[in-house]
């Protein structure tokens, strides 16, 4: 009996950092990312709809804050940039004193994922990130930095006619779609595929009765960079009820624009599936990734109705997993610990890297930098020699964790003292 092949597609629950961390370089044709906004608000699913009772069988609510508190280890993730992306550092912590901690914050985290997703990206793949008024000015900075503003290709304007209508400003009816490519030799874009109709008969005219009588008329226009499509109101039979979600027209138009059939398209904030559902039925495969396991059941049920009522996919057609992948496109390393040990021991001088205290070969023990229950390599880059004391306090879980409760100790110690 045949085998059944391995599904491509995959659903990961969990941080998306970790999940990306795990992936092999160069394997996504087209990232689309609609991450929080920092709006300063806290959204939930309504009462009673689809997401919110998925979420009330596994005892919890669906939403998520959208608030960005400072907290001590946002320097630290911060400090990370600092020989890898000197700029990045610059910029963000000069955010950081002209708008405050939130949004530095907000950056810190932005860039941390941003970095993964151009590694992750194929030399000919895109990413498109989606935005607000609110942070879209800092974030397209961030993208020129790494992604290359030589990479940027459009900034598209999706404009819905249904806002709401406020009393003490003009109306909030448009987000900002950032679109960069990795390589601007090479990207992805299928012009024929998403071509427009004319808007008037000038150009019927023209191939008929005008100056280019006689010849062929073309397909239609290419589209301009403002989307006009209605958000999702309540009475959507798309809706879901998830916070923030957005109509699957507006992924279709991305995905056909920027992919082929058979490409990895991947959503790390995947929500409530859409580009999930939209990559499934423009038969591309797909990543997507969320914090929320309801979005599990979310998949299955926006995908599993055709027009007959014929099932079109079960849990076994795709991957969901809460264990981040492991990288496999890296050479194994085949020293011996006792080598790796000396060589870290070298490159360190003899200290410990967390603490930077000065001890004996033996008392050193080798860690993951970034720990292997997430996805962390057995490399050199990502090996490192620690005092026992130090190993014990990170634990499985990566440097920034130990850099801040180090720097908490140091603070006790000058109050003390």
């Amino acid at each position: 009996m045949a085998r059944k092949p391995v599904p491509k597609n995959k659903l990961y629950v969990g941080d998306n950092l970790d999940v990306m961390h795990g992936m092999n370089s160069c394997t996504v044709d087209l990232i689309y990312l609609d991450p929080p906004f920092n709006s300063k608000r806290m959204y939930r699913a309504p009462i009673g709809s689809s997401a919110d009772k998925k979420a009330a069988k596994k005892g919890r609510q669906v939403g998520f804050h959208d608030i960005w508190v400072w907290e001590k280890d946002v320097d630290i993730r911060l400090l990370s940039f600092y020989e890898s992306h000197p700029d990045l550092f610059t910029y963000i912590d000069l955010v950081g004193k002209m708008n405050g901690a939130s949004m530095k914050t907000y950056l810190t985290f932005m860039a941390q994922r941003l970095i993964e997703m151009h590694r992750i990206l194929k030399d000919t793949g895109s990413v498109y990130l989606h935005c607000d008024p609110y942070a879209s000015h800092y974030l397209k900075l961030l993208m020129d930095e790494i992604f290359g503003k030589h990479n940027f290709l459009n900034e598209m304007i999706w404009y819905y006619t249904n806002a709401s209508r406020g009393k003490k400003k003009l109306a909030n009816s448009h987000d900002v779609i950032f679109w960069y490519c990795k390589n601007n030799a090479q990207y992805t874009f299928n012009r024929d595929r998403i071509l427009q109709e004319f808007a008037s008969g000038m150009t019927e005219w023209r191939y008929s009765k005008g100056g280019q009588a006689g010849q062929k008329m073309p397909k239609g226009k290419t589209p301009d960079d403002v989307f006009i499509l209605p958000s999702l109101n309540a009475m959507s039979k798309e809706r879901t009820g998830y916070p923030t979600q957005k109509p699957l027209a507006l992924l279709d138009r991305i995905i056909q624009a920027s992919s082929v059939e058979g490409d990895m398209v991947m959503d790390p904030f995947c929500g409530c599936a859409t580009t999930c559902v939209s990559a499934q039925n423009h038969h591309r495969n797909w990543i997507g990734i969320d914090l929320e396991d309801v979005a599990i059941d979310l998949v299955v049920d926006r995908l599993s109705e055709t027009d007959n009522g014929q099932t079109t996919i079960q849990f076994n057609d795709f991957i969901a997993s809460k264990t981040p992948p492991v990288r496999t496109d890296l050479e194994t390393l085949t020293w011996t610990k006792k080598r790796i040990h000396a060589h870290c021991f070298d490159k360190q001088s003899g200290r410990c890297n967390g603490c930077k205290k000065p001890f004996e070969a033996y008392h050193l023990e080798i860690d993951h930098i970034y720990p292997k229950s997430l996805g962390g390599a057995w490399l050199l880059e990502n090996l490192q020699l620690l005092c026992g004391n130090c190993n014990r306090i990170k634990g499985d879980r990566p440097m920034e964790y130990l850099r801040a409760r180090l720097a908490e100790r140091r603070e006790r110690q000058k109050a003390v003292f």
